[in-house]
Formats: C-alpha cells, structure tokens, sequence
C-alpha cells in the first residue's frame, strides 16, 4: 500500500482513538456524578453509563488505539529513517505516556463497570486534560518535525496544563454558584 494511504489511515485512527478516550472519561465523570442521585435516577443512568462505556470502549477507543499503532509501525516499517530523527523519539515518548493513560482509563473502566468509585469528578475531570496535553504535545512535535526546541515545547506544554487546571477549578466554581444540581431537580421537578 502507498505511503500516503498509510499515514492518512494512521491520522484518521489517532483522531478516533483521542475522541474515544476523551468522551469515555466523560462517561465516567457523569457516572461519578450520578452517584448522587437519589432511587431509582442513580441505578438508571448508572446502568446507562455502563452500557455507553462499554461500547465506546471496546467498540472505537481499543480497535482506533489498535489500528492506529499497526499503522504507525506500518509506516516506520517502510520508512525506518524517521526513527533516526529526535523529534520522532520525543513523540515516541508522548505515545508511550498515551498507551500508560489508555491503561490508567482503562483500570477506571473496569472498577466502574464493577460499581467500584474510586475517583471524584473533580479528580477525572483533571485527569481527563492529560490526553489534551498529549494531544497538543504530538500534533506540534509532528507538524514541526522539531526535537530541538522540544525543551520550550514541554515548558509550553506544561503552561498549557496548569492553565487547563486553572480553568477546570473556575468551572467548579462557576457550577457551585450557579448551582446546577438545584435547577436539575427543579427541572425533574416540573416534568413530574
């Protein structure tokens, strides 16, 4: 197969792969949330959130990170020169961190699926942001094609995470004040 194909088949499997890690946090953010929900609301989304996970997860996330890594070393297979370059072992890294957060979802995954919270949602939801910050890291070292300056990109990169984390604490905030659990009940309320 042509190289191009290759690549294009690798990009489009990367990009189901982080949409499928970033929704599924997502998912167990909401069924953390749920949690405090009273009879029988908390056992009907709970349950749903189960069912949604596990599609998603065994569906698109584990086959695009699965086609997505065949297509990489397809590609480093026709092309070995890219392993001589800096930036490629530096995005290499970030790929590494990528399959250690797959498997970090992935133990999340299975205590859930087994009604087993170990996490708030504050917690996910900052957890959730590694994935952003690997993202941006591989799509700038890639386009880019640059190892040298990777020092001022792992600075960036971490800038860029504590800026994140500053933005998850003020939606916190932003959520207490308005008060969003009392104007869901209100909601259920006149629905009834």
């Amino acid at each position: 197969m042509d190289f191009e194909y290759i690549k294009a088949l690798h990009i489009i499997f990367v990009v189901t792969w982080f949409a499928g890690l970033f929704y599924i946090v997502r998912l167990f953010i909401y069924h953390v949330e749920a949690e405090k929900k009273e009879a029988p609301a908390k056992e009907i989304l709970q349950t749903q959130y189960k069912l949604m996970s596990k599609r998603l997860w065994y569906i698109i996330t584990w086959p695009s990170a699965i086609l997505a890594s065949t297509f990489a070393f397809w590609m480093l297979f026709q092309r070995p020169g890219y392993l001589e370059m800096p930036w490629m072992h530096v995005k290499l890294a970030f790929v590494l961190a990528l399959y250690f957060y797959h498997y970090s979802c992935h133990r999340i995954f299975n205590d859930l699926q087994k009604d087993i919270i170990k996490y708030s949602a504050l917690k996910l939801r900052i957890f959730n942001e590694i994935a952003t910050i690997i993202l941006f890291a591989v799509v700038f070292l890639v386009t880019l094609k640059s190892a040298i300056n990777w020092v001022w990109g792992v600075v960036g990169i971490i800038l860029f995470g504590v800026i994140m984390m500053m933005s998850i604490k003020l939606y916190k905030k932003i959520r207490e004040k308005k008060s969003w659990e009392k104007a869901e009940r209100e909601v259920l309320k006149s629905e009834e």
